[in-house]
């Protein structure tokens, strides 16, 4: 048996499907000191019992960019190693059973086709001349994708493990990962045993593509990377006579998949109460293992399969397959430079779509590693969009038990996980459920999206027609914009920074000036290489030598670990201080007022003007306040210690009664920032869209020197816009928009949405995009007209490069 090396250059840990592509993409861009360790055999954990089923369209350009890149690659495999694949395009169906799953699926399709993807809706008539075994009872509607498919698994993984080999990459088999030497923040060694044989390869960088063990293998490196392995069901029929290859088929409602396999059928299962395993560990003799079979949990899918596909009642059950994959708490895999450690990377955690997803996350890896910074948005599966706490065994299990089924479940917007739920309050949790909050889940934090009326049941009742919290957040909404409203925004993140150089630091890592007077705002980008925006913040100076980033909750600790990372040589502590503080924002025409009632600082224009923030007395405590706004009105943010937050918020809502003061949401916050044109990051901006085509420029200073992506944002400036982000209003004011509804440019497509919602001071669906001008100017771009196809309608729209909503942005500075 082949013994490690000494060193390497990087040390690959698991060797399924996606340690294969880790280590052959690698290879493709030259790097020789490749090794990979596999605990037993090459694709033994999950990999060898994987479905195989090979979809293009996933929920975001980027992660379908990837999915399509993986089908080209393993359609070329075989040639290049001489390794059959299996791969087959043998295009898929999914077929709804409702009328709210074809919407769903309908509005997938038109996603498809802003994504460059061939789809067609087919009616089930069509479905049957498709798919001749079907039972069609009770079908509303499906989609068919031409070019999707299905491999092999093990195959695929073999093939690209040899695909390494001769790119000089070293697979190495029953060798296992036993340890590692680590200096500060790096990994310098990984440890290993051959048996009786023990020894150690120094190396530059690892990599986590430990599967279901990804886990305790993280654990091992000193990085959270929170997964669960779940029993996952599946059955494979005797020989078919006759039987010829079909479309994969998915039929959801019933929590079903089929695929035809060599004159079988197989038939899978996604269903809603999953079965976690191994909560106290994987066997250590664990090797292309099957778990005990539970007839009893997958007879209920059967029986409607059985339905469905009435030839199953004839066919005898060859196999029923039970094997453990892993799940994330929020169904996305895990890609990326670990938060925690400085050469530690993982891809992990693929919800058992491994196959489809292994070629394009080996491939955008080993770019992200080669070239020191993403090749493009990953956000999705950034693993840095995970929180410390989601590495907790108990709540991993809890969450568990729910994502296997979510892959199949109705994708409603606005749905929320309804376990491992109450992890992470705020200070004012309690009052805002007292008075009827309908809490959503966002990187833990409970937040109030909505509040239920009086005899209003505080629940969501999930549709894509208008949820039965629409009317609430419509006049939350109007409350804001025309009286006074007060929301909590506890859950941002808060980060301090502060030194003798805390200035130039920031400086350095923004776009912004921060040079500015104590108690000065700073609205402002934190900046990649090429000028695309990896935080979207807010600045004040604290003191001559401490500021406070705030950042959007779900990527806290992406935006600290982006400091840390360029903390250099600059003298600045940084610290999370999220949790110290509690946040309510009060916002609106009479917020003065409301301030005024209960402080007797002075909140005029003279002494705390738009963009500044000032210490203050309020009830019988002691606040900050800063006077900035996410939905566009006059109003402040109040930052009170966490042990005085409950008073505050007392005192505020007591004043607020005789001003008919309206407790609000996170769904408010979202309808009225779009209306206002404000982005989000995550949707409108990301790593990849540069900060003048996002329409921040006013946010960038140019005149100062050496600031990360100066370089990029001066080039941008001279070489001109490729695309530019628009606000569209649609003219119907019935239809709905969420995101990546595609948008026409006089009759073609040129785009999708990157964001949408109601904008119910304007009376119309809202939605953000970006719209290609290579060499046009704004006028060329307004003067066009403009569709949003929603679901498979063409709906017109109204554009605009200026905020529809108070354009000069007059009412926040009165």
């Amino acid at each position: 048996m082949p013994v490690p090396p000494s060193k390497a250059r990087v040390v690959i840990i698991g060797g399924g499907v996606i340690g294969c592509s880790v280590a052959y993409h690698l290879t493709k861009l030259g790097w020789k000191d490749v090794v990979l360790l596999e605990r037993k055999q090459l694709t033994s954990g999950t990999t060898w019992h994987a479905a195989g089923l090979i979809a293009q369209l996933r929920a975001t350009a980027n992660m379908t960019k990837l999915a399509r890149y993986s089908q080209e690659l393993y359609g070329n495999l075989e040639t290049e190693t001489g390794v059959a694949t299996g791969f087959k395009r043998c295009g898929s169906i999914t077929v709804a059973l409702t009328d709210e799953r074809r919407e769903e699926i309908y509005r997938q399709a038109a996603m498809a086709r802003a994504f460059g993807v061939d789809v067609e809706e087919i009616s089930p008539k069509e479905v049957l001349e498709k798919y001749q075994h079907l039972n069609i009872e009770g079908v509303t509607g499906a989609v068919y994708l031409d070019k999707d498919g299905q491999g092999d698994p093990a195959n695929i993984a073999l093939a690209m493990a040899k695909g390494a080999r001769q790119g000089g990459a070293q697979v190495l088999e029953r060798t296992r990962a036993t340890g590692v030497t680590r200096a500060g923040r790096r990994i310098t060694g990984v440890d290993w045993a051959q048996g009786e044989e023990t020894g150690h390869i120094a190396c530059d960088m690892v990599v986590n593509c430990g599967g279901m063990w990804g886990h305790e293998v993280g654990r091992m490196l000193g990085v959270n990377v929170p997964l669960q392995a779940c029993e996952h069901f599946y059955i494979v029929t005797e020989a078919i006579e006759g039987l010829k290859q079909l479309p994969v088929l998915r039929v959801p409602d019933e929590c079903a998949y089929y695929k035809e396999d060599a004159g079988k059928i197989l038939l899978g299962a996604f269903e809603p109460n999953a079965k976690p395993w191994a909560l106290d560990g994987i066997p250590a003799d664990f090797e292309f293992d099957q778990l005990p079979e539970d007839f009893d949990h997958f007879e209920p899918i059967l029986e409607h399969a059985v339905n469905r596909m009435p030839m199953l009642a004839e066919a005898g059950i060859h196999t029923f397959f039970n094997g453990p994959e892993s799940f994330t708490p929020d169904d996305a895999y895990h890609l990326g430079l670990a938060p925690e450690m400085d050469n530690v990377w993982v891809a992990a955690g693929f919800n058992s779509i491994g196959i489809q997803s292994a070629g394009g996350a080996g491939m955008a890896l080993a770019q992200w590693m080669n070239d020191g910074e993403k090749p493009f948005d990953l956000g999705d599966v950034d693993i840095s969009r995970m929180q410390p706490f989601q590495g907790n065994k108990t709540y991993l299990a809890e969450r568990s038990k729910e994502t296997l089924g979510l892959l199949y479940a109705d994708h409603y917007p606005y749905r929320q996980k309804a376990t491992a739920r109450g992890v992470r309050r705020t200070p004012f949790h309690q009052h805002l459920k007292d008075r009827g909050a309908v809490m959503g889940e966002l990187a833990g934090w409970e937040r109030a999206n909505w509040f239920a009326g009086p005899g209003q049941t505080p629940e969501y009742e999930y549709s894509w027609k208008r949820q039965n919290f629409f009317d609430n957040v419509r006049a939350e909404h109007m409350a804001v914009r025309e009286n006074v409203g007060m929301y909590d925004m506890s859950s941002f993140g808060k980060i301090r920074v502060e030194g003798r150089d805390a200035c130039a630091f920031m400086n350095h890592i923004g776009g912004g000036q921060y040079d500015v007077p104590v108690g000065k705002i700073v609205y402002t980008q934190f900046l990649n290489q090429r000028g695309g925006i990896e935080a979207d913040v807010t600045v004040t100076r604290l003191s001559e030598t401490a500021y406070l980033v705030v950042t959007p909750a779900a990527t806290r600790l992406a935006d600290e670990t982006w400091m840390r990372r360029h903390q250099g040589a600059f003298n600045v502590v940084i610290t999370d201080v999220t949790a110290g503080e509690g946040v309510l924002a009060v916002m609106g025409p009479n917020a003065r007022k409301l301030l005024q009632a209960v402080s007797p600082n002075d909140f005029s224009n003279a002494v705390n003007p738009f963009g500044t923030a000032q210490e203050i007395e309020i009830g019988m405590g002691l606040a900050r306040v800063h006077r900035v706004t996410y939905v566009g009105e006059l109003g402040w943010e109040i930052y009170v210690s966490a042990d005085q937050a409950a008073h505050v918020f007392e005192v505020l809502a007591e004043a607020g009664s005789d001003m008919d003061l309206k407790l609000c949401g996170m769904h408010m916050m979202d309808s009225c920032r779009i209306e206002k044109g404000f982005r989000h990051f995550g949707h409108d901006i990301t790593a990849e869209d540069h900060v003048l085509e996002a329409g921040l420029g006013f946010a960038v200073k140019t005149d100062k020197p050496d600031f990360i992506g100066r370089d990029a944002v001066l080039r941008k400036k001279e070489n001109g816009l490729e695309a530019r982000m628009v606000q569209f209003r649609l003219t119907d004011p019935e239809p709905l928009l969420y995101h990546n509804e595609p948008v026409l440019r006089d009759g073609e497509i040129v785009g999708y949405l990157s964001s949408g919602s109601y904008g119910h001071a304007l009376g119309g669906a809202m939605g953000l995009g970006y719209v290609p001008c290579k060499g046009e100017s704004a006028a060329d771009v307004l003067a066009s007209s403009y569709e949003i196809d929603v679901a498979g309608t063409r709906v017109k729209a109204d554009a605009s490069l200026k905020p529809m909503y108070d354009p000069a942005s007059e009412r926040v500075k009165v």
